[in-house]
């Protein structure tokens, strides 16, 4: 299977740390600017106690006499905070936190470690934003849950979290794990795990004294975006969601098989962004190898607000900030990935305004901020986006209509 199937199987910078390190780093500038507030982080080290988890170290096997414990869920916590004299994380400080993602205080050093350190090298000193344990801003702001790729880390797409953070949100992220292990797995245990997760994160957001928990969203990118869609099927705190190439969109198999979740059921908004080079013949493959055959997510999205854009020079890995930090994705190593003649500087564009758009549709469906939604519904040539960048189509959601009950005469 072409490595083109596997960007979209799940987190296809997984597999390219494996197959070549960085030799090239240009610095990382998107367009969006922070909003008002100061960004802090927080690292919280928890364990979802009602949920059994296999080894918390880097074996892949649980010993005989070690006892099974509660699911272990490092979790970050992006938040308006007061402004601080302290420096901000670096990419360095975030790719650290994954020597201890389930084992706690006890740093574990694996294969894989060692070689996203050495593929992001040149950029570990790069300072993002966040400062970590600073003051938090008072007041409650909106929540949104973000679910990471399949098998990826918390901090993955750490520039748009820290983004939304500026503008008044609290973003929470634990890394995308499996049932019993570290490694996610491509079925519905390995979906229903991860949406788990999602429901966790937003019981301990409400234990939280600056959320405002009448306000959730769950953002997703790849094998996030389906756990975001499980998770939202059977929690009603969820009150919008936001898929980054989302898998719910090539796997609608487990969708289907799930008997669980159904989107022609679900009223509340969707904005789905999607990399604009799929093909048939690879969601063909998909399907064969996975046996992903199903009714369209999209399609099925009736009675909720859906915006679909469409990313019309990105790849999957690009709905992933991260992947910036490494210029050789496109020069050398990967460029069966590349769309057309779009370039790095060209997705640092297009992402650039995934953020923007991210953020509109957040402000509309949590803030109800009216500009936001006038913004969402524009041509996106009114709203200054470059020729070329993205489409956009906005349908409104049919309401569900209620069957009148008989008075007894």
């Amino acid at each position: 299977m072409r490595l083109r199937q596997l960007a979209i199987l799940c987190f296809v910078l997984t597999v390219a740390l494996r197959l070549a390190p960085a030799q090239n780093h240009a610095a990382v500038k998107f367009l969006e600017r922070l909003g008002p507030h100061a960004v802090g982080v927080r690292v919280v080290e928890q364990y979802d106690n009602t949920r059994n988890f296999g080894a918390t170290s880097a074996s892949k096997a649980v010993p005989a006499a070690q006892p099974e414990r509660g699911r272990p869920l490092q979790t970050l916590i992006w938040y308006p905070a007061q402004e601080s004299v302290r420096p901000a994380m670096t990419m360095g400080d975030y790719v650290t936190l994954m020597d201890t993602e389930i084992s706690f205080g006890n740093p574990q050093k694996t294969r894989d470690g060692d070689v996203l350190k050495e593929w992001l090298q040149a950029s570990l000193g790069q300072p993002l934003s966040a400062v970590r344990d600073a003051t938090p801003e008072m007041g409650r702001f909106p929540v949104v849950i973000y679910a990471p790729s399949f098998s990826s880390w918390s901090w993955e797409n750490a520039d748009l979290c820290e983004y939304l953070a500026s503008y008044g949100y609290v973003v929470v992220a634990s890394p995308g794990i499996g049932e019993k292990s570290r490694e996610s797995t491509h079925d519905l245990s390995g979906a229903n795990a991860q949406a788990g997760d999602v429901s966790f994160l937003i019981g301990y957001a409400a234990s939280m004294p600056n959320t405002d928990m009448t306000k959730v969203a769950a953002m997703g990118f790849s094998w996030g975006g389906l756990a975001d869609l499980f998770a939202a099927s059977t929690d009603s705190r969820i009150k919008a969601l936001v898929s980054l190439d989302g898998s719910e969109r090539y796997f609608p198999g487990l969708v289907e098989t799930s008997k669980t979740v159904h989107p022609d059921h679900m009223t509340i908004p969707l904005i789905y962004f999607e990399e604009g080079d799929a093909s048939l013949e690879g969601q063909d493959k998909l399907d064969q190898r996975f046996h992903a055959q199903g009714p369209s997510v999209l399609n099925q999205w009736s009675h909720g607000d859906l915006v679909t854009v469409r990313m019309l020079g990105l790849f999957h890995p690009e709905f992933c900030s991260i992947a910036y930090r490494n210029s050789e994705l496109w020069e050398q190593e990967l460029p069966n990935l590349q769309v057309a003649d779009y370039d790095r500087a060209d997705g640092l564009v297009g992402y650039s305004w995934v953020m923007r758009y991210t953020r509109a549709f957040l402000d509309f469906y949590l803030k109800q901020d009216v500009q936001a939604g006038a913004f969402l519904k524009a041509s996106t040539s009114a709203n200054g986006v470059p020729g070329h960048t993205m489409s956009m189509k906005f349908r409104s959601g049919v309401p569900v209509a209620i069957t009148p009950v008989a008075k007894p005469h």
